[in-house]
């Protein structure tokens, strides 16, 4: 929505697009946009390879549209919260991205990238129920740590540095990573969660959401 309709509402999305290039047939990039009460326009966060190599951090702040094509590539949106209570939400995302601890490294696979950090935000806002895409490779990237929740926030996860390791959610159904590839079945959406085609959904083959690969 046009910020300048919103001047007495607050926002947060989260958007997933394919990568770049031969990426785009494995993942998806991730990124959350938010916009305060007062605000006049959307704040873009994540996280990209070239900033690092350019700047010394991966994350990148940014006033861009937050719907806008990922490099030629039409975003979806995942999830989307707007109105009372969100500017504290969007204040605990904030501190998130500060607490990002891997800013000053990026790897395509298994992590973090993009949607490291993206589910490390989603750790702060459980109130988005944000259930990131099969095709998001580096999602369940923790590093040294083996537990942690669920970044819908509705169940949890154990990993072994990206390449291993299950997770369980009301929002994500259950889920098994395999050297950052995930597969899974969501009983509530009726729905298989595969590498490379992302979601099928019941009936199997029409699936109301295009599949999509991921960005790591």
């Amino acid at each position: 929505p046009d910020p300048a309709h919103l001047d007495d509402a607050a926002v947060v999305q989260v958007y997933a697009a394919r990568a770049v290039r031969w990426r785009g047939y494995f993942g998806v990039h991730t990124w959350v946009a938010v916009k305060r009460t007062a605000a006049f326009e959307y704040t873009v966060y994540e996280v990209n390879g070239w900033r690092l190599r350019r700047t010394g951090t991966a994350v990148s702040i940014d006033h861009r549209s937050p719907d806008s094509r990922w490099f030629g590539n039409r975003p979806e949106l995942i999830a989307e919260r707007r109105g009372d209570g969100v500017d504290e939400v969007i204040t605990r995302i904030e501190r998130a991205v500060q607490s990002y601890e891997y800013a000053d490294t990026y790897r395509v696979w298994p992590g973090p990238n993009s949607n490291t950090f993206v589910a490390h935000l989603l750790r702060s806002a459980p109130e988005l129920r944000a259930d990131l895409p099969a095709t998001a490779i580096g999602k369940d990237y923790l590093g040294p740590k083996l537990v942690a929740w669920a970044p819908s926030g509705t169940g949890a996860q154990v990993n072994l540095f990206g390449v291993l390791g299950a997770l369980a959610g009301l929002e994500e159904g259950l889920e098994l990573n395999v050297l950052g590839l995930t597969f899974g079945v969501d009983p509530l959406d009726l729905s298989l969660k595969l590498p490379l085609a992302g979601r099928i959904s019941w009936p199997w083959g029409d699936n109301g959401n295009a599949p999509m690969a991921d960005e790591t």
